[in-house]
């Protein structure tokens, strides 16, 4: 056992299988008393069952640490809530909040229906509001605490994923209002994107560029739960860990722009935009004859 954590209290969402678990059982092994949430669905949510929260908790009991598990749902309030209520009634205190749960239910936008749409939303996005929003009151009053959201690159934009894409671009946003309203109060927030093989990422079509493992994940996790990363005053960033790769995303910013003394009309942007103003190229929309020719080959090309 390690004691990077040593005496703090963890709660990790999605914690019974994949990322969740390997975030689960670092902590563990670093010090930290951990409430592992699972509510225990196949890929696309269904199916719930509390055994994979609890065969967790086995495995860090049996290794000598400490945990307890929740099996709720997370996209309600009420379980947000029980996470943040069982870490304070078993064990005191909450120190930081990992929000790795999340599911898929794929489709082309313009097939995609309400039922594929709101469960990937109310899972990745809600999800990790209401664990935050209840961690948020507790670490308010401590005057310490750190929150972790889980992104994706996907958060660029996604030729099948709209939902899942749409989730992840929103947990960034959220991760840096969480920084700036609670930076004063001594909490700070963060995002990971991983690249990672998981029971997701399983049917990705490509291959990740950098493919690591979850292990790797959770060593950065395990450091931004940590009083060192607190002391470097890291908050409202974006890191993306792909194997042997850390890299932190940009924070967005304006790139150009041009002004008309007597306002703007159709013309005058039509005449400014494209020269003056320009674009910002999306480096997914270059790649997608590669992906589509590997989609129908059966191959997967590298992604950056």
């Amino acid at each position: 056992m390690g004691n990077f954590l040593a005496g703090k209290v963890i709660a990790v969402t999605g914690a019974g299988r994949g990322i969740g678990r390997a975030v689960a059982l670092a902590a563990a092994r670093e010090g930290a008393r951990v409430v592992v949430n699972d509510y225990g669905v196949a890929t696309d949510g269904t199916a719930p069952s509390s055994e994979v929260a609890e065969a967790v908790v086995k495995e860090i009991e049996a290794a000598g640490g400490e945990a307890v598990a929740v099996a709720d749902d997370i996209s309600t309030m009420a379980g947000g809530q029980r996470v943040v209520d069982t870490a304070v009634g078993v064990y005191g205190r909450l120190d930081g909040v990992v929000c790795v749960a999340g599911i898929l239910r794929e489709r082309m936008l313009f097939n995609m229906t309400e039922e594929e749409w709101d469960p990937v939303i109310a899972t990745h996005l809600k999800g990790t509001f209401t664990v935050f929003r209840a961690a948020a009151a507790v670490m308010r009053r401590q005057r310490s605490g750190t929150l972790i959201g889980f992104t994706s690159g996907n958060h660029q934009g996604s030729v099948s994923q709209a939902n899942y894409s749409a989730a992840k671009g929103g947990i960034i946003s959220l991760v840096r209002s969480a920084a700036l309203g609670l930076h004063k109060y001594g909490v700070t927030a963060n995002a990971v994107a991983p690249v990672a093989r998981t029971r997701m990422s399983a049917n990705v079509p490509m291959e990740l560029a950098g493919m690591g493992s979850a292990e790797d994940v959770a060593a950065l996790v395990v450091y931004l739960l940590s009083d060192r990363a607190a002391e470097e005053g890291i908050t409202g960033q974006v890191y993306s860990v792909a194997g042997a790769k850390i890299a932190v995303w940009a924070q967005p910013c304006e790139l150009r722009s041009a002004y008309a003394s007597g306002g703007w009309t159709p013309e005058t942007i039509a005449e400014f935009l494209p020269g003056a103003v320009g674009v910002d190229p999306m480096p997914m929309l270059s790649r997608l004859s590669e992906m589509e020719e590997a989609a129908r080959s059966g191959a997967r090309p590298n992604a950056q």
